[in-house]
């Protein structure tokens, strides 16, 4: 067999198209595995946000003293994260203080224009952090004088999702923490960017992003921005690798059927 292949110059295409269906097979292997992948987190979303939520404190407690610690440095601000565990997603209630001087904007366009999340530090009992992105608000209504009335004083109660945060997108502009500009949410940098001097204190290693209701007096920022709804069409996908392996294969075999004949006729 290998004789005749050689003979009609075919071990060289041979190879080429096996490895060829090899990849295009492996990609939409890859795909179905991607699409159980999705499927579970879609599961796990629908869940967690549309349950009652729990305490953060309580869950931080169950943490305490039994899960490593990491430090980061930065400004003269030690930060400390506690690992808790999977709880992307989770519905939690948090009580706490928010230090509206130390708002943060992440830059958000929308259909309706120009827009900013609002990440604000929330300082509970126990003297930890975190950041919570209190939601929406168009580019007129950034400056918090604008919208003094949602700026609460005084010990609040906050709903929301934790959310593990985005890492830098490819082409994702670099942030500015000088002129307090953001395009993606480096927890640390917010961090390192809120907190000057010798002061430590310590931040959890998530976001926590507010729910839409209740609103806040004059209604912004405004809530409820956490994406729900994640597209799953890894099932296309796979059928498009397995088609173009199947293309592929059809093309290869007229192309040897052809040259065999050609061989065997001369």
């Amino acid at each position: 067999m290998l004789q005749r292949l050689r003979q009609a110059g075919l071990v060289w295409p041979t190879l080429l198209a096996l490895a060829g269906l090899a990849v295009l097979i492996g990609l939409g292997t890859w795909q179905l595995e991607r699409r159980r992948w999705k499927e579970d987190l879609l599961g796990k979303i629908a869940e967690r946000a549309h349950a009652e939520p729990v305490s953060l404190a309580a869950l931080l407690e169950q943490a305490k003293g039994s899960l490593p610690r990491h430090q980061s440095a930065g400004k003269g601000l030690v930060v400390t994260f506690l690992t808790i565990g999977d709880v992307d997603y989770l519905h939690v209630a948090v009580t706490g203080r928010f230090h509206h001087d130390k708002e943060r904007y992440l830059y958000a366009p929308g259909p309706s224009g120009l827009g900013w999340h609002v990440y604000t530090p929330l300082e509970m009992a126990s003297g930890s952090a975190v950041w919570i992105n209190r939601g929406f608000v168009p580019d007129e209504r950034k400056a918090p004088q604008t919208r003094l009335e949602g700026q609460p004083a005084g010990e609040v109660e906050v709903r929301g999702l934790i959310r593990h945060p985005a890492v830098k997108a490819l082409f994702a502009p670099g942030n500015d923490p000088a002129r307090n500009l953001w395009y993606w949410p480096d927890l640390a940098g917010l961090t390192a960017s809120a907190f000057e001097g010798p002061q430590a204190g310590s931040v959890l290693p998530f976001v926590i992003e507010a729910d839409a209701r209740p609103e806040p007096p004059g209604g912004l920022p405004k809530g409820g921005v956490t994406r729900l709804s994640l597209p799953n069409r890894h099932l296309e996908y796979a059928l498009t690798w397995y088609g173009l392996a199947l293309t592929l294969a059809g093309v290869y075999l007229a192309f040897a059927v052809s040259r065999l004949r050609s061989l065997t006729a001369a």
